[in-house]
């Protein structure tokens, strides 16, 4: 099955402590159902010190549901994900513009 979401989509939170704001995805986990998206769903990681680097709480972006997410249109909404065939190629569009994406 093709993936709706992929590396680089700008995405808003649908749910949860974030909902509402928006990120880019920064690495997905298709096989967990999850993304990471840039400076949402944080938590901190408390790291030892070692030779290289300082330790102490460090601040890391954990993963989110894929289903939590959606794309954002060129309108700046949220929006769901289609595919279409378009040049005998399989394209990704948005559902409330109608534009690939």
């Amino acid at each position: 099955m093709a993936a709706k979401l992929k590396k680089g989509d700008k995405v808003v939170v649908l749910t949860g402590k974030d909902k509402g704001k928006q990120g880019e995805i920064s690495t997905v986990m298709p096989k967990a159902n999850k993304a990471v998206v840039d400076g949402l769903n944080i938590s901190i990681r408390h790291t030892k010190q070692s030779q290289t680097s300082q330790g102490g709480r460090l601040p890391q972006a954990m993963p989110i549901d894929l289903s939590n997410l959606a794309i954002v249109d060129a309108n700046g909404k949220p929006t769901r994900v289609g595919f279409r065939e378009e040049d005998g190629k399989k394209v990704r569009f948005a559902k409330t513009t109608g534009e690939a994406i």
